[in-house]
C-alpha cells in the first residue's frame, strides 16, 4: 500500500477517535478510560514499532508523560486553592494520549489551541446556561479539537501565525 495512503488512513482513523471522544465528553462530561488508555498505549507503539510514524519513540514517551503530568499538576495546584477540582482527569488522559501520537514538541499548540478555543466555547456555554459559573464545562472537546488541527497542519502556530503576532 503506498505510505501516504496508509499515513491517511491513520490520520483518518484517530480522528474518528478524538471526535467520538469530542462527543461523548460533551454529552457526558467523561472521557472513558477505555478509549484514552489505549489510545496512549497505541500511539506509543505506534511512533515506536511503525515506519509511518508520527514522531519518534522517545518524543511519544515524553508527550504521554508531559500531557498527562502538566494537566495533573494544573489540576492539583487548583485544588490545593479551592478545595476542588478544575479540570478532568479524563483530559489529562487525553492530552497524553496527543502527546504519544504526536510527540511532546505538538503539546505547546495542542494546549495553546484547545484553550483558546475553550474561552470562546465557555463564553458560549455560559451565555446559553444563562451565566452559572459554578457549573462544569467539558475541555475534552476542546482537546480534540486541537489535536485534529495539529495532526493536519502541524506546528500551524509557530509557522504560520506566531511570526504574524511578533
Amino acid at each position: 500500500m503506498d505510505p501516504k495512503a496508509s499515513i491517511w488512513i491513520i490520520q483518518s482513523l484517530l480522528i474518528l477517535v478524538l471526535l467520538y471522544l469530542a462527543y461523548i465528553d460533551w454529552r457526558t462530561f467523561r472521557l472513558p478510560n477505555a478509549i484514552t488508555f489505549p489510545l496512549i498505549i497505541l500511539g506509543i507503539a505506534f511512533n515506536a514499532f511503525s515506519d509511518l510514524r508520527f514522531t519518534s519513540p522517545s518524543s511519544a514517551f515524553v508527550g504521554a508523560f508531559l500531557g498527562y503530568g502538566l494537566l495533573w499538576a494544573l489540576n492539583t495546584g487548583y485544588r490545593l486553592l479551592k478545595n476542588r477540582d478544575g479540570i478532568g482527569m479524563g483530559d489529562a488522559k487525553l492530552l497524553a494520549a496527543l502527546g504519544a501520537c504526536l510527540g511532546w514538541s505538538a503539546l505547546p499548540s495542542i494546549l495553546l489551541m484547545a484553550s483558546l478555543t475553550g474561552i470562546l466555547g465557555g463564553i458560549i456555554w455560559l451565555k446559553l446556561r444563562r451565566h452559572h459559573l459554578q457549573e462544569a464545562f467539558p475541555f475534552g472537546p476542546f482537546l480534540a479539537i486541537a489535536g485534529i488541527i495539529e495532526l493536519l497542519w502541524p506546528q500551524l502556530i509557530q509557522t504560520l501565525i506566531l511570526p504574524k503576532l511578533i
